[in-house]
């Protein structure tokens, strides 16, 4: 896919359906724990350094923010999950926003659902993994940070991360480094598969 980082916005930050935009596009959901580097993710799959705000204090986005990439598709950036310091009723609040968007939006063609490579999924992990498959929604599972661990045991935590969120045997799983982005061309030909 042939992005250009220059012709990229934000379109709109929402909470509520009437508030999602009318672009026409797919739209590619980003998913994951708060400190998973959704951010860096976004920067670096759209090569911009600073599109998606990267904060110290992970839990800082608190809105669906819709960015239009090159008017070819939609990435919305979802609150992460699973971060103690916000209040329960601001975490319900957070699933309720969340889960209307993935149930109801039309546009939606697939979820990106970021893990750390490093560790085991948690149970918040495994828990959104299952509530997309609940809902038949496409899922391609990124296992960011690969960077951080031995290049020689990079197999052996895919398989780790594979076998806790049992995954189906059709689902793509994908290490990833944001530093290296040597990535890319095989994360954007798994998302060309859904569009």
């Amino acid at each position: 896919m042939n992005i250009n980082p220059n012709n990229v916005e934000i379109i709109i930050s929402a909470v509520k359906p009437e508030q999602y935009p009318d672009t026409g596009l797919q739209e590619i959901a980003l998913a994951g724990r708060s400190n998973v580097g959704k951010s860096s993710f976004i920067n670096t799959m759209i090569n911009r350094k600073s599109m998606a705000r990267i904060s110290s204090k992970p839990g800082k986005t608190q809105t669906l923010n819709f960015f239009n990439i090159d008017e070819q598709l939609v990435f919305v950036d979802v609150p992460g999950y699973g971060y103690a310091k916000v209040s329960k009723s601001e975490r319900e609040r957070w699933g309720k926003m969340i889960e209307t968007y993935l149930t109801t939006r039309e546009n939606l063609a697939v979820v990106i659902q970021l893990v750390d490579i490093r560790h085991e999924p948690t149970q918040d992990d495994v828990l959104m993994y299952d509530f997309l498959k609940h809902y038949d929604i496409p899922v391609i599972i990124i296992a960011t940070k690969e960077d951080k661990i031995p290049k020689g045991k990079v197999q052996k935590h895919l398989k780790v991360v594979r076998q806790t969120l049992e995954m189906d045997s059709g689902d793509t799983l994908i290490s990833y480094s944001s530093l290296s982005k040597d990535k890319n061309t095989l994360i954007w030909q798994a998302i060309e598969k859904y569009l």
